[in-house]
């Protein structure tokens, strides 16, 4: 049997726990235990690196507008604010969908900063990462990009940088031009990424009369993507009610499809005619809202047929995160 490692007292002083950085798995925790750093105070950073935060953006302004740039926007923006303020030399914090070579951040020429939403993250809590990537881009040299890394599992979170009381109003684009003021003297690199992003780039628009409703345009059809904040539970039930009583489309070949679950919301899916555009989609959209808020307040059994119609309705979900 192997001799148990023994337990030593560091010469240094014991660091508190929120002092605690990360370091490599195999080297001795900083905290001054003895033990490694995986068998210490790194178990507690793993276990949060893995544990999944499943509504991530719970708590912030526009939370399903978060989700539809997070998951259905190809390109679009967002001007940020923050609750002390814009630090020195920083004149603007914008979320962007997604920025040139994947970059999770950038710190621009002028000290303004552009936050990308849909890079991958290194851990289970989205918004712990993106808070960690925005502050380092707020501190890193003016024209430079913010690398990847794993967030410290005692940071921040969005929540704790953003304004909660400020609008968030998503400003959708047809291209990635906003990547650089000057496109024409853009480097190689930025300019093929840029060009391979924009042939891509699905065309999609945001319905002003209701929130968080998104149009877009495919070969073959079109579609309305609509992030709900409503518990599934309660959500399914009111387009089941819908759907039962034939109510539930936007109108002459229309039809609601399924839906598909994104960081703890419901995105219900209506397939359009192709000659269905995003302002033909204002007015039964914003009718479809009265109908489905009258669903959703009613508390009565569900019928046969519309179990049936939930029914349906739950086979034909798809969960993306």
């Amino acid at each position: 049997m192997a001799k148990k490692r023994p337990q030593t007292k560091a010469g240094k002083q014991q660091l508190k726990d929120g002092e605690i950085p990360v370091v490599g798995a195999r080297e001795p925790c900083p905290c001054g235990s003895g033990r490694r750093y995986k068998a210490c105070h790194g178990r507690a950073a793993a276990q949060a690196v893995t544990e999944l935060v499943h509504r991530p953006f719970e708590g912030l302004a526009g939370e399903c507008d978060w989700v539809a740039l997070r998951e259905l926007v190809p390109a679009a923006t967002v001007e940020l604010t923050l609750k002390d303020g814009l630090p020195e030399g920083v004149p603007s914090v914008t979320l962007a969908t997604v920025l040139p070579m994947a970059w999770p951040a950038l710190r621009r020429d002028d000290g303004s900063v552009l936050l990308a939403l849909q890079n991958d993250t290194p851990s289970g809590d989205l918004s712990r990462d993106l808070a960690d990537t925005l502050q380092r881009a707020l501190v890193a040299d003016p024209g430079s990009p913010v690398a990847a890394r794993r967030a410290p599992a005692e940071g921040p979170r969005l929540q704790d940088l953003l304004d909660p009381g400020a609008t968030f109003e998503p400003v959708v684009h047809s291209g990635f031009e906003f990547w650089v003021p000057d496109a024409e003297n853009a480097t190689p690199e930025v300019s093929a990424s840029l060009e391979r992003a924009n042939q891509a780039a699905i065309p999609t628009s945001r319905l002003s009369g209701v929130d968080a409703a998104y149009w877009c345009e495919t070969p073959e059809k079109n579609h309305l993507r609509w992030v709900m904040p409503h518990p599934e539970e309660q959500l399914l039930d009111a387009l089941a009610r819908l759907h039962a009583a034939g109510t539930s489309s936007l109108g002459e070949g229309t039809r609601l499809v399924g839906s598909f679950r994104a960081h703890g919301l419901m995105v219900p899916v209506w397939d359009l005619p192709s000659a269905m555009g995003a302002a033909e989609c204002e007015k039964p959209a914003a009718e479809l809202a009265e109908r489905l808020t009258a669903a959703l307040a009613s508390d009565a059994p569900l019928t046969a047929e519309e179990r049936r119609a939930r029914g349906g309705l739950t086979n034909r979900q798809v969960t993306l995160s």
